[in-house]
């Protein structure tokens, strides 16, 4: 899902992570334009304060979801991502929404739920600034979610300290260390959250792992659990 990380390959090496497919390289390159911009976020803690904030903006979302969910079984298959991005006007070929579909798609059910619909949109508000793509000069037409997936990418450029377009377990040590108090907090935390981003274990986290991730923290995934049941 990741980087593929070479056996012998230092990961704070710029050349250790190579994209799989072309849709994560384009992701990769439009977070490192992004990063060359910096991070308004200066420690983990002030970023954990705005988990609520981001949490409650996110389920927002959960209403468009169920619009583009035309058949209202709790997933959106290919045909209503393409009739969605038709009515967000968003200008992606047959072949980007086909790539962003299956690279959202993580239970590769043919069918995309609420928490990888957030990480899917996101994924367009960063690649809405590719200026080699057809969509360049697009918008979601969702500004209050703009607000919050441009939080989320402000979090990742703070966690990626050399600015390679992926974060290292070293990096998120680094990110956590650095509190508002001065505080070093624990580095099990660290390493908890560093291994609940990386889930193909390769050492690095890219962008899409980051946001999967974030959906967790914050318990957007609880919460679809909790409806599932009642």
């Amino acid at each position: 899902m990741g980087g593929v990380l070479g056996k012998n390959e230092s990961p704070s090496s710029p050349k250790a992570s190579v994209p799989e497919t072309k849709l994560e390289a384009k992701i990769t390159e439009a977070m490192l334009r992004r990063e060359t911009e910096g991070s308004s976020i200066r420690s983990f803690d002030s970023l954990v304060l705005k988990f609520p904030k981001i949490d409650e903006n996110l389920r927002k979302c959960k209403v468009i979801f169920q619009e583009f969910d035309e058949d209202s079984n709790g997933a959106i298959d290919p045909q209503e991502l393409k009739h969605a991005f038709n009515k967000l006007e968003i200008n992606f070929t047959d072949e980007e929404i086909s790539d962003l579909f299956e690279a959202c798609d993580i239970n590769e059910d043919m069918g995309i739920e609420f928490s990888e619909f957030i990480v899917l949109l996101c994924l367009v508000y960063l690649l809405k600034d590719d200026p080699s793509a057809l969509h360049a000069k697009s918008r979601i037409g969702l500004p209050n979610l703009e607000v919050t997936f441009e939080t989320l990418i402000d979090a990742f450029v703070f966690l990626d300290k050399n600015k390679d377009g992926y974060v290292s377990r070293n990096e998120m040590v680094q990110a956590i260390n650095e509190t508002i108090s001065g505080e070093r907090s624990s580095g099990r935390i660290a390493m908890r959250r560093f291994e609940e981003m990386d889930w193909d274990k390769n050492g690095m986290v890219n962008f899409k792992e980051f946001l999967f991730a974030f959906t967790h923290w914050v318990g957007i995934e609880d919460n679809e659990d909790e409806e599932g049941e009642q």
